[in-house]
């Protein structure tokens, strides 16, 4: 009779499953009505609905489906994004304080953009080359800093706490970088940097979002066909093994898999802090089980929180642009800290 105690937790905490889930679709969907409804000028539901379905008035149209919608598709698709890759380095490197931001990726978008902004200028402070490659000169900064941390890894043979350790180094570097463009560089393009740097997706357009998509269509059905590794590396390293995993190897995929999930997302929305330290946990919290299950949970977590603060930052602060990385950063500090302590509690 002992044994029937686990088997009955188990059975509950599938039969839950479905509830906490539909649970967090309905939380997502309502923010998602109040982050278009909501702005510099509201809107009631019923001239929401009316525009939503494209017989509404012409202005509500145009401010939703030209201004609203791309700015909440991007926060949300760039908080599904963020959430995964942090679940995924949690899980690689069995490590709960893991996050994007540990593996250089963010810094290195950072670097890349200002590279941009600065070779792209003119003595006016103008750019001679459209705003829209500033996506690409992220990504390729992120892609490389990452590159270069997983050759690192390979080359060492690194086991993942060293690989992490060699994300902060490189992740210093980059910032130093950023600071000296920062310091050296025009004062218009530094403020631009700086809204960027914080994450921001108010200047999100369709093609941005299209784009972000067609990654995510690619990288996120991959993070869910690896959910059976992601499982077995909860193991031991032997029992990893005898189970007929490639330990090293699949981390390696897996941190790889989170650099470019991380590209995608900080490419359109800026560095966007603490959605991937933060959603991952309380997907755990909330719906305890498989990866696979708590990868769909993280998800929809992370998109929340994105939009919930983008829809703060443009209801508290009209008409004023603020990120909505602010918000996140002002949540997720104390947050990561309350982890350390009681990190340092357990181990203690």
């Amino acid at each position: 009779m002992k044994s029937a105690g686990p088997i009955h937790a188990t059975t509950a905490s599938a039969s839950r499953r479905p509830i906490v889930l539909a649970l967090c679709m309905a939380v997502l969907c309502l923010l998602g009505f109040a982050s278009i409804a909501l702005g510099s000028s509201g809107m009631p539901l019923n001239r929401v609905v009316l525009a939503i379905l494209g017989t509404g008035e012409r202005s509500d149209t145009i401010i939703i489906w030209s201004l609203r919608m791309p700015r909440l598709l991007m926060a949300g698709l760039s908080g599904v994004a963020l959430a995964l890759a942090g679940f995924i380095l949690q899980r690689a490197t069995r490590n709960e304080l893991a996050s994007p931001s540990v593996l250089g990726i963010v810094d290195g978008a950072a670097l890349g953009v200002m590279c941009f902004l600065l070779m792209f200028s003119n003595e006016s402070n103008a750019l001679v080359v459209s705003i829209m490659w500033q996506p690409l000169a992220a990504a390729l900064g992120a892609l490389l800093f990452a590159g270069v941390v997983i050759l690192l890894a390979l080359r060492t043979d690194a086991p993942p706490l060293r690989t992490i350790l060699y994300g902060v180094a490189l992740g210093a570097l980059a910032k130093a970088g950023v600071t000296l463009f920062l310091v050296d560089g025009p004062v218009h393009r530094a403020s631009q940097a700086a809204m960027w740097l914080a994450g921001s997706v108010y200047q999100a357009r369709w093609a941005d979002v299209d784009v972000l998509a067609i990654v995510l269509t690619v990288f996120v059905p991959l993070a869910f066909l690896l959910s059976r590794r992601m499982d077995q590396l909860m193991l031991d390293e032997i029992s990893a093994q005898a189970s007929g995993l490639s330990v090293r190897s699949t981390q390696l995929m897996l941190f790889g898999l989170a650099a470019l999930l991380t590209a995608a997302a900080v490419s359109f929305a800026g560095a966007i802090g603490f959605v991937g330290l933060i959603a991952p946990h309380i997907a755990r919290l909330i719906l305890p089980g498989r990866a696979g299950t708590q990868m769909l949970a993280a998800a929809l977590v992370g998109a929340a929180m994105v939009m919930a603060a983008d829809m703060m930052v443009r209801t508290l602060f009209a008409p004023l642009e603020v990120p909505a990385g602010a918000v996140t950063a002002v949540i997720g500090a104390p947050y990561f800290l309350f982890i350390l302590i009681r990190a340092g509690r357990i181990h203690a």
